[in-house]
């Protein structure tokens, strides 16, 4: 008997493999896209006005161009922002830092010195009162020191933030005028400049500044539990300080950092443009920091907070500040286009246009949908 053939079954064609719509949503919703979306944005604008936008160059040793000068410009920013990350990831808020800065360039300032002395005809003379160490200390510790009387308000007597520190944010634009006597002080120290607009190996000194802050803040609250102890002040501080976590002292802290930050960039500023003005060093700088916190992904709400998502967004809203000037845009316009900016921005990174668009883009990846 002939054996019966082998029927071998039909093999199932194996269906295209479609990319899972998942990864649209997790790329629309990475606390960073919209923020490096802006970034670039703005980039691409300059160059299309300016196609030497990129162009660096060394002038003197040092590197110069465009983005340099955006870079060193946002270094104070930068710092400052990072100060106040921590306090917002509390559920707090700091309105205070540009008092603050002002109060730092002017004690600087005052130390050093508004005395022109020329050198026998021939030059510029370095004159000041006190040895640039004891300068720097004595701006840095005034401003940790309204860091700290912010921290015990809010922490230890349960004051509101935001009064608590728009009482520093008025008086101390009144202390730094008492200081500097209503007077705009020249600063007539080289080495002063260094802070901020002096090189090293080519790149801005405050560049490195910003370097050595960030490596600090990222190495006690990444490195340690005191980002997370942060992140669980802000997320439920009741729950937080019922299960053993100094809330109070954690708080404290993260207000004095933000001081010191503050005086920081108040040094850097006053050196930049080698003067101290009581009225106006750091004007709109609180609001400027709290964009660039909420551009970078931090929540106002408290909780979880994202320390490079904070510079970014100062370098956005310097950026920004550089185009819109580049741009000849009328300066009693600027901060309405500023604020339009930063509004769209603000909006697309909302949870909920973020799920509305990754649901549409979802959506269109469907089968049969067009």
């Amino acid at each position: 008997m002939t054996p019966a053939p082998k029927v071998t079954p039909p093999v199932a064609a194996t269906p295209p493999v479609a990319m899972h719509p998942g990864w649209v949503q997790r790329v629309l919703g990475h606390h960073h896209f919209w923020a490096l979306t802006a970034l670039v944005l703005l980039l691409i604008y300059n160059v299309v006005n300016d196609p030497h936008f990129f162009a660096i160059s060394v002038q003197d040793g040092h590197l110069s161009g465009s983005v340099v000068d955006i870079l060193n410009r946002s270094s104070s920013l930068m710092i400052i922002a990072m100060g106040l990350t921590l306090v917002i990831a509390t559920q707090g808020i700091d309105i205070s830092v540009g008092a603050v800065v002002a109060i730092s360039a002017a004690v600087a300032a005052s130390m050093i010195g508004g005395e022109l002395v020329m050198n026998g005809g021939t030059g510029m003379e370095d004159v000041t009162r006190f040895s640039l160490p004891v300068v720097i200390a004595a701006a840095l510790g005034v401003s940790l020191v309204l860091g700290m009387w912010n921290g015990v308000l809010v922490s230890y007597l349960g004051m509101q933030p935001i009064i608590v520190t728009l009482i520093l944010l008025g008086a101390g634009r009144g202390v730094a005028q008492l200081i500097t006597k209503g007077q705009i002080i020249t600063i007539y120290y080289s080495p002063y400049y260094v802070i901020g607009n002096g090189f090293l190996l080519g790149v801005p000194f405050s560049l490195f500044i910003v370097a050595a802050v960030a490596a600090i803040i990222v190495l006690l609250t990444r490195k340690t539990a005191l980002g997370l102890f942060i992140e669980a002040i802000g997320i439920n501080p009741v729950a937080s300080r019922l299960t053993g976590v100094r809330a109070r002292t954690i708080t404290f802290a993260v207000y004095s950092v933000c001081g010191l930050c503050a005086g920081i960039a108040g040094l850097i500023v006053s050196s930049n443009i080698k003067s101290a003005d009581g009225n106006n060093a750091g004007l709109w700088y609180e609001l400027d920091a709290i964009l660039a916190v909420v551009l970078g992904g931090t929540s106002l709400a408290g909780g979880r907070f994202f320390l490079f998502g904070s510079m970014l967004g100062a370098l956005i809203v310097q950026t920004l500040t550089t185009t819109i000037y580049a741009a000849g845009v009328a300066p009693e316009i600027t901060l309405v286009v500023k604020g339009a900016v930063v509004f769209s921005i603000s909006i697309v990174q909302s949870d909920k246009v973020k799920a509305w668009i990754g649901s549409v883009a979802a959506a269109r990846r469907k089968p049969g949908a067009r």
